[in-house]
This record gives structure tokens, C-alpha cells and sequence, in this order.
């Protein structure tokens, strides 16, 4: 986690185009025209020119406020609502871990700290396990800003009563809390461990990460749930880590911040943001790592042997001070690192990191993959979405959804465990690997907050909007209602075991406006579309918007077809190291579940896989074409090897529970 000795202490987590629709008749389809692909997931341009000759963030930070406007923004989660499929699955699965969980618990180190009474609550195991505990650990008190933040967002996106209730308990909790330790500091741990990263002997466990996680929590349930006190305690935080922060001299700062220190810099300029105070936002300045952001700005890959999870929360910080600044080094930042990391250091998945950092130089996938059996964080992924989102506000251009998409189905789909709830640390994608779990209140990893975050917010980019309308980007079965406009407008769809989508209007009046319909880049060919069941002339490339404009009324529907294909693709550097995909969807070959039990995959950060000991088929293609040796099976979206020396199954990534699997396969 510590960069400055990454090799021991890793094992804490081991264009283009705004489309406007003009209206030339009562039914008007805009086509757009498609994008070039890029390798290996569909990426958006970089801002063109060449790189800066001085280091970009070279002298002193300045911040003035000026807001850099957006061309889209997402619906608020209270205006959509998921409807049965797979995505309500995961919705409801994460809600019932959620509500499981004891408030008294997530509460008991602070309270402990604070010298309050702990009531009759015991504390919870792993990571947040108190310090005179077997396992205690340093990090104490992240997961209940992690769950204040799916409170909020749980709340925000179904309704759910309960989880506001339970999230203003705690905050009046932790205001009493901070009262007791005086009004500023509010955490789980004392400020000792801020004298040991002060001091650069006996470096804590990442004190800034902590509190980062718990300010967040905190300004996310004002935010999304109403709570006034939280806006206040979260104040006090931010008025005490300035004070901390402006004591230092910037060179000491520089080197404080070789200690993760998670995403704090953003939810100081989110403070700055919804309060007008542009102090918070300087205080965040403190924490721009310039080491790590000169060679991202000046557009130079240097993320070789930097651990992943403390860097990307950086960038969605750069990012946020690029909206509210309008300086575009911040904006370089970002748009930088995303089409780097998606373009030359992201798996099949989506997902990106091996032991937590990344290992090789770009593109060198295929070497990366070998070094350990823990690829791709889960927090990373929830990162990455999280950055993706910003980006495509700045320019909506839909291959941002493509690679959200991917990151959507193959790792956050499937990678949360049917009925308990519990989520992944590592989606492996060594062949062999076993998905794995944390356990019911003994884990409590960084990834198990991120994930309640991620299942409790899956509202939140379905539907974007502009000023001409919406833009439905995401095939899942939910319903808007704009409010606004008085347009409610119904997804229903079985996406991706169903092949398409259809959308249904309801309006008080007829509304004038343009709905614009991802069309993904994996479609082979331009999309049959009907309106009111009658199939238009006009559509759009793979890659592009289709624009419906007209004036929409009750009943109005359409109904979009989505077909898929099987497709290849292979690692940058090994040509014969090749994955499967069928339309966005990750196939992995079962390898059956012999020897797998309850205690191998939960409580488990990662699989135990023994390569050696395990006969991965490689496969013979008589053609580069998928289909010479893959042929469809009796059940959706499965399929099955032909011509093998051994034959298996093939099915989605995102089903395969409980089972050994390969999703990178040898192919000559």
C-alpha cells in the first residue's frame, strides 16, 4: 500500500460530439457517424498537440473558482428506478447485506476512540477489527464511511427508509464522537498516527485514506439523504485537515504523500463545491501528488510499479478540480490517465492491476497476467467508472459507455454473490481461478466498501441528459420519470439474455425532444429500429448515437435490436493468448468445481491456484474466426468448444459461480 516499500507492505491488498437533433419533420433519425475502434477497448481522443516542455504543475498551486461547464449530466439517481433483472438482482442482494449489518457495530471504535461507552455492541473482525485485537488494524473506521456512502446512495436510488434512518443515527453518533475529541477530528484511530506520518518513522496504514472515506460518507449522506448534521461534522473534518495540512512545508507535504491517501482531495473540492468555500478547495490542492500527475499532464505513461487503487482516486480528484477550476493541467490529468489505462492497461474485463499496482510497461498484458494469480481489484473497477463518468460529462461520446459497459457486466455483475451479498477483492483471470468472496463481518477489505457503494448507486448512468433530451446509454430494465417535462420513460428488457431493449413513453402532453440510443460498438452492423412497431430507415453505425426527435407522447415505444456476435480478442503482446467475447459479454470455459469448498471461497481475498497442477485445454482454431471452433449451446448466451482435444462449456464471466475457470486461452 506504501509506495516507498511497495515489495512488503502490498500485501494489504497484495467526436466528438454533442448531437444536437434537428426536427425535419414530425419523425426526424440523425445518424452519427461511427468512430475507428481503438485497442483493446474503444477509447476516447486525448486532448491533441504535442506534451508540455515544463512540468506542468511546476510552483505553487493556485485555485480560483470557475466552473468548467458540462454538455451532459446524469439523471438524478431519485428519478430512476431499476426494474426486475439482473441489475435489480445485485440491487436487492447488496440492500439485504446492508441491512444486516449493525449500526452499533460500525459505530464501536469510534466511540471507543472518542472514550465513549461502546454499548453492548461487539466490534466486526478483519480490516476493521480494533486495535488491541488479534487483527486490529490501522485502517479502522473506513467501512462505515463506505456504508454512510451506500446509505445515502441506497436511499437515493430505491427509496429505502431504513437505510436514511440508520445513516442519520450514525451521523448524530459520530457528531458526539467528534465533540468529545474536541470538535475537528473525527476518526476510529487516535491522531497518534498522524504524528508517525508527520514524522516519516513507523509509517501508519494510510490515516488520509480513512478519513477520506468517512468525510465522504458523511457530505454523501447530506447530499443524497438530507442530513444538515452530517454537513456540519464533515466541516469540522475538513477544517482540522486543513489546519494539518497547511502546517507543512509543500516539499514535506510532497513527501507525506507518499502514504496512500486516498480520494480526500475530491471531497474537498466537493466541499468547495457545495458550499461556496473555496478554502477547502485549497486545502485539497495540498494533496496533488506532482510526481505522479507532471508526467500525466505532460502525456507520458510512468505507472509502471505504482500501486493502482492509491492513484486513481487521485485522478477522479484532478478531475473534479478541473470542473470547478477549469484548469485544463487537471483535465490533462485525467483525460491522460483514462485512455491509457483502458487503451494499454486494462484485461478483457475492463478491469486493470496484478498484486495491486501495475507490473510491466503498456501493452505487455499477456507478461503482466503471468506475474500473480491477483488480477484486477475490484476497487479499481468501481474507481475507473467513477473517473468514466466524469470524462463523458466533459464530451459524451458513447465509446466511454462502451468500456463502461464492459467494466459493468463482466466486473461488478457477477462479481457480487447471489443472495449473501458478499463481494470480490480480485476478479482473477489466471486460467483456474475460482471467484472468492468476503465473509458476513470478518472482512470489511476496501473493496467490500466500494462494493456496497457500487450495488446501492446502479441507477446512476442509465439515462443522461442536455438540453435537446436523453440519452439512454445503458440497457437495463428501469424506468425515468423527468419530472421536469412530465415524460416517464420504461426500459424493458432481459439485456443480455435478450437481444435489444424496448423504451416506452408516457407524457402528460406531447414533449418535443430527441432521445438518443447508444449504438454499442461490439454490434456488427447498424441496429434495426422500430417506432410504434414500424421499422425506420434511418440508423446508425456501431459506435454512434442514433437521435429519435419528435413529439412524444403516451404509448409512443421503441424497440431497438441489439444482435450479437462472438468476437476475439488478444492479448497486445501475445497474439496466441486470446479471450472470448459475445457482444459485451466476458465467455469463460467452465472447468467444473472438484475441490472447491465454502472455505476456500469465502472470507478469501483471492484463489488459490496451483497452475501447475491444472490441465487448461488449449485450443485449436482452424480459422481466426471464433466460430470454427465454438458453436452455440442449448442455453442462452452458452457455448461450446468443437474439434478440442477436450471439449467444454463456455458462458458468461458474470454467471460462473462456485466453478474453476479460464478466460484467456492458449490458441494456435
Amino acid at each position: 500500500m506504501r509506495e516507498q516499500n511497495r515489495t512488503s507492505v502490498l500485501s494489504r491488498r497484495g467526436f466528438g460530439a454533442l448531437f444536437a437533433a434537428a426536427g425535419v419533420s414530425e419523425m426526424a433519425a440523425q445518424q452519427v457517424p461511427a468512430q475507428p475502434p481503438a485497442a483493446p477497448l474503444a477509447a476516447a481522443p486525448r486532448r491533441p498537440g504535442p506534451p508540455p516542455e515544463t512540468p506542468p504543475f511546476d510552483g505553487t498551486i493556485e485555485f480560483t473558482r470557475n466552473d468548467a461547464p458540462l454538455k451532459v449530466q446524469p439523471f438524478p439517481m431519485t428519478q430512476v428506478r431499476l426494474l426486475p433483472g439482473i441489475y435489480r438482482d445485485a440491487q436487492l442482494w447488496n440492500r439485504g447485506y446492508m441491512h444486516r449489518l449493525d449500526a452499533g457495530r460500525l459505530l464501536y471504535n469510534f466511540r471507543r476512540n472518542a472514550g465513549l461507552p461502546t454499548g453492548p455492541s461487539q466490534p466486526f473482525g478483519g480490516w476493521e477489527a480494533p486495535a488491541d485485537g488479534k487483527h486490529g488494524t490501522e485502517l479502522r473506521g473506513h467501512f462505515t464511511g463506505h456504508f454512510l456512502s451506500a446509505s445515502a446512495l441506497l436511499f437515493a436510488s430505491t427509496g429505502d427508509q431504513e437505510a436514511k434512518e440508520k445513516a442519520d443515527s450514525m451521523v448524530a453518533e459520530l457528531a458526539k464522537c467528534q465533540d468529545k475529541l474536541g470538535g475537528g477530528y473525527l476518526s476510529a484511530f487516535p491522531t497518534e498516527l498522524f504524528d508517525r506520518l508527520d514524522s516519516g518513522r513507523n509509517l501508519p496504514w494510510a490515516p488520509f485514506y480513512t478519513i477520506h472515506k468517512i468525510m465522504a460518507g458523511l457530505l454523501d449522506v447530506c447530499q443524497f439523504a438530507g442530513n444538515k448534521q452530517a454537513l456540519q461534522v464533515v466541516e469540522g473534518m475538513a477544517a482540522w485537515a486543513a489546519r494539518w495540512s497547511a502546517s507543512k512545508t509543500e516539499e514535506h507535504m510532497q513527501e507525506i504523500l507518499n502514504v496512500e491517501f486516498g480520494g480526500i482531495a475530491e471531497t474537498l473540492y466537493n466541499l468547495a463545491a457545495a458550499t461556496g468555500n473555496a478554502d477547502w478547495a485549497k486545502a485539497g490542492d495540498r494533496f496533488t501528488k506532482k510526481r505522479f500527475v507532471n508526467p500525466l499532464a505532460s502525456r507520458r505513461d510512468e505507472l509502471r510499479g505504482l500501486h493502482v487503487n492509491t492513484h486513481i482516486p487521485q485522478v477522479i480528484a484532478a478531475a473534479r478540480r478541473y470542473e470547478i477550476s477549469g484548469d485544463l493541467r487537471f483535465h490533462d490529468v485525467a483525460d491522460f490517465f483514462w485512455w491509457e489505462v483502458t487503451s494499454a492497461r486494462a484485461y478483457v474485463t475492463g478491469g486493470t492491476s496484478n498484486g495491486e499496482s501495475w507490473q510491466t510497461q503498456p501493452r505487455q498484458l499477456g507478461a503482466e497476467l503471468k506475474r500473480s494469480v491477483s488480477t484486477a481489484e475490484c476497487c479499481c473497477a468501481y474507481n475507473m467508472l467513477k473517473l468514466t463518468r466524469h470524462l463523458y460529462g466533459w464530451n459524451p461520446d458513447p465509446r466511454y459507455f462502451d468500456y463502461y459497459e464492459r467494466v459493468m457486466l463482466n466486473h461488478r455483475i457477477g462479481t457480487i454473490r447471489p443472495e449473501q451479498g458478499y463481494t470480490q477483492y480480485y476478479l482473477s483471470l489466471t486460467p483456474g481461478a475460482y471467484k472468492t468472496f468476503c465473509s458476513e463481518d470478518q472482512s470489511f477489505w476496501c473493496c467490500t466498501g466500494t462494493g456496497v457503494e457500487e450495488y446501492a448507486k446502479l441507477v446512476d448512468s442509465i439515462y443522461w441528459r442536455d438540453g435537446q433530451g436523453i440519452y439512454v446509454n445503458q440497457f437495463v430494465a428501469s424506468e425515468l420519470d423527468w419530472s421536469e417535462k412530465g415524460l416517464k420513460l420504461r426500459q424493458d428488457t432481459r439485456f443480455p439474455e435478450e437481444q435489444g431493449t424496448a423504451l416506452t413513453v408516457t407524457a402528460a402532453k406531447p414533449v418535443r425532444m430527441a432521445i438518443r440510443l447508444r449504438i454499442p460498438s461490439w454490434l456488427e452492423t447498424s441496429p434495426t429500429v422500430k417506432i410504434n412497431g414500424k421499422t425506420i430507415e434511418a440508423s446508425a453505425s456501431p459506435g454512434s448515437y442514433l437521435t429519435l426527435t419528435r413529439d412524444w407522447k403516451t404509448g409512443d415505444r421503441i424497440e431497438l435490436a441489439l444482435p450479437m456476435r462472438l468476437a476475439i480478442e488478444a492479448m497486445p503482446d501475445e497474439p496466441q493468448t486470446q479471450a472470448v467475447l459475445y457482444g459485451p459479454l466476458v465467455l469463460a470455459g467452465d472447468l467444473g468445481g472438484e475441490g472447491l469448498t465454502p472455505q476456500l471461497a469465502i472470507g478469501q481475498m483471492g484463489p488459490r491456484v496451483n497452475r501447475a497442477a491444472l490441465e487448461i485445454p488449449a485450443i485449436h482454431a482452424p480459422s481466426s474466426a471464433p466460430v470454427s471452433w465454438l458453436k452455440p449451446a442449448a442455453k442462452p448466451l452458452t457455448f461450446r468448444t468443437t474439434g478440442q482435444s477436450k471439449d467444454l462449456d463456455l458462458a458468461p464471466l458474470n454467471s460462473i459461480f462456485d466453478r474453476r475457470y479460464v478466460v484467456y486461452w492458449q490458441v494456435a
